[in-house]
């Protein structure tokens, strides 16, 4: 599980997005992450359990 996931922080997920890209920053917490594709700028509002699982490691902090 992950500690604490921040407002500005960009993780690497287990599964590339369509576009190519591997990492997404994230702009939203709550019961809810709301995430923003690096590669093509796609935001999605993931289930916080499912973002969760589909991490693989924090790339940057917040801030």
């Amino acid at each position: 599980m992950i500690p604490e996931i921040r407002e500005g922080e960009v993780y690497r997920m287990r599964k590339q997005h369509p576009c190519g890209s591997w990492e997404f920053r994230v702009y939203r917490t709550g019961a809810d992450i709301g995430i923003e594709c690096l590669g093509c700028g796609r935001r999605v509002m993931v289930e916080r359990r499912r973002f969760e699982s589909r991490v693989r490691n924090l790339v940057s902090a917040a801030g």
